[in-house]
């Protein structure tokens, strides 16, 4: 029976006033230990651990806290600030301004955006008046921009990236909605384009600006590390070029290769059959460089955006990829589309 609670049994008074501190693995134990928290506690990202589990999801959140460990960021801040691309760790747009940051050698760093800019509020920004005597089009003088400045060495450095920047880079996106498969009915619809260079244009060309920026300004604290735009370019080595075929091509409707299929489970014929060859370790049939530049080369014959979603939904790409165990890969994929239609939107003067 619990004794009540009097002037002479008190609980002990709350004390206030204390620092909060990270906590920092110091070994190569602590930083398993810290890793291995977070995968239990399911706060790796996703872009992280993808389908991993155990000790192969511990790792890749732990590789991810050590190259965030080089750059100066804590655990917890290294996980929100990383994304892996490709197979290459990247800071976020956000990321790489808050490890310039950290560094303690920037004396400032602003990022804004301007739209229709004039001549004279660009060369009160900085913009060089070489660059400004460039500028024709709206879409040049509509732009983001990154001015940043070294504590250390004075030097200081200006970037832009236009709305004509990312027409040319296949980045801009106006539709409105956008098609997309229910994985239940199987059937396409039109929803809302969630694209961020859709819902966030200003911010997206903003920190395209500040990635160019403090990558070539602050290199030695950066170490190398690219940001996402630029990793996931990297990464779709095998989509980012235009490879439009000549216009004499373009009328003849090309057949798509067929996607593979995912395995079929054996059956009681197969299992008594004589066994096939084993696969040589860390092999697979599935290519996903191929696969994907079979996509590219089937859309890149497209002649309007109805045998680009015809082409699309023959190669059910979010499907295979998912199978394939490349979940990370579908949005390189839906990029691979999207850059057709821009091109055909351009071509057709939309």
């Amino acid at each position: 029976m619990n004794a009540p609670v009097n002037s002479e049994t008190r609980m002990p008074a709350l004390m206030v006033g204390g620092s909060v501190n990270a906590i920092i693995p110091q070994s190569i134990e602590e930083m398993w230990r810290v890793a291995k928290m977070v995968v239990v506690g399911g706060l790796a990202p996703k872009a992280l651990v993808g389908k991993k589990a155990g000790d192969e999801a511990i790792s890749s959140v732990a590789i991810a806290i050590m190259a965030g460990a080089e750059l100066g960021l804590p655990p917890m801040v290294a996980l929100r600030s990383f994304t892996v691309i490709g197979g290459r760790p990247a800071l976020y747009g956000d990321g790489i301004i808050n490890v310039a940051r950290r560094s303690r050698k920037a004396a400032n760093i602003s990022t804004g955006y301007m739209a229709s800019a004039t001549n004279k509020a660009m060369l009160e920004l900085g913009v060089p008046k070489w660059k400004i005597d460039l500028f024709e089009t709206s879409d040049e003088r509509s732009f983001g921009w990154c001015k940043a400045k070294r504590s250390d060495t004075g030097e200081e450095k200006i970037e832009i990236f236009s709305i004509a920047d990312a027409k040319r880079a296949a980045l801009w996106d106006e539709r409105p909605t956008v098609k997309k498969q229910d994985w239940n009915t199987k059937a396409w619809s039109d929803v809302p384009n969630e694209s961020p260079w859709f819902r966030y244009p200003q911010r997206m060309c903003a920190w395209r600006a500040a990635g160019y920026n403090l990558r070539e300004l602050f290199a030695d604290v950066l170490g190398g590390i690219t940001d996402e735009f630029e990793a996931r370019e990297i990464a779709g080595e095998f989509g980012m070029r235009d490879i439009t075929p000549p216009a004499e091509s373009v009328e003849a409707k090309p057949t798509p290769p067929k996607p593979p299929k995912p395995p079929a489970p054996p059956s009681a014929k197969t299992i008594d059959a004589d066994p096939m060859p084993e696969q040589p370790a860390g092999e697979s049939e599935f290519s996903l460089g191929d696969y994907l530049d079979e996509i590219e080369t089937a859309v890149a014959g497209a002649k309007d955006e109805a045998d680009v979603e015809e082409i699309w939904n023959d190669f059910d790409a979010p499907a295979v990829l998912e199978t394939e165990g490349h979940d990370d890969m579908i949005e390189a994929a839906f990029a691979i589309k999207t850059r057709r239609l821009a091109q055909l939107s351009s071509l057709n003067g939309g």
